[in-house]
């Protein structure tokens, strides 16, 4: 087993379950985006855990462990486009309010844009 360090990810078992945790989000998502769309709308589960599961990614990949698994940039920017669209047409019956749409609306497009940004840094590592 290599180690580098005396950190909790500082070798290549530890590595090889962050790769595990970070497929399975990676898959769930990767499921969710490919399945049926209503399933993405606001007031459903994967409507709710998208997002989740890409900050939760996007975070990992911020700090300096080896083994977070992310999409190559164009599926995440095709994943923005197709959850956006769903969330689109679907909020306004959900949520009376302009600005709360507005401001939930930011904070999805805040993640997206995260999440592209370190699938970027990923791919030119």
């Amino acid at each position: 087993m290599g180690s580098w360090g005396f950190g909790n990810f500082d070798n290549d078992t530890a590595a090889d379950h962050l790769s595990i945790v970070t497929k399975r989000l990676l898959d769930e998502v990767t499921e969710a985006m490919s399945g049926d769309p209503v399933e993405l709308e606001p007031d459903e589960y994967w409507g709710v855990a998208v997002p989740c599961n890409l900050e939760l990614l996007y975070r990992l990949a911020e700090l300096p462990y080896v083994g977070v698994c992310l999409p190559e940039p164009d599926v995440a920017i095709e994943w923005k486009r197709h959850y956006l669209a769903v969330w689109d047409e679907n909020i306004g019956g959900l949520v009376e309010s302009a600005q709360a749409r507005e401001t939930r609306r930011a904070v999805l497009v805040e993640t997206f844009d995260r999440f592209i940004a370190a699938a970027r840094r990923e791919a030119t590592d």
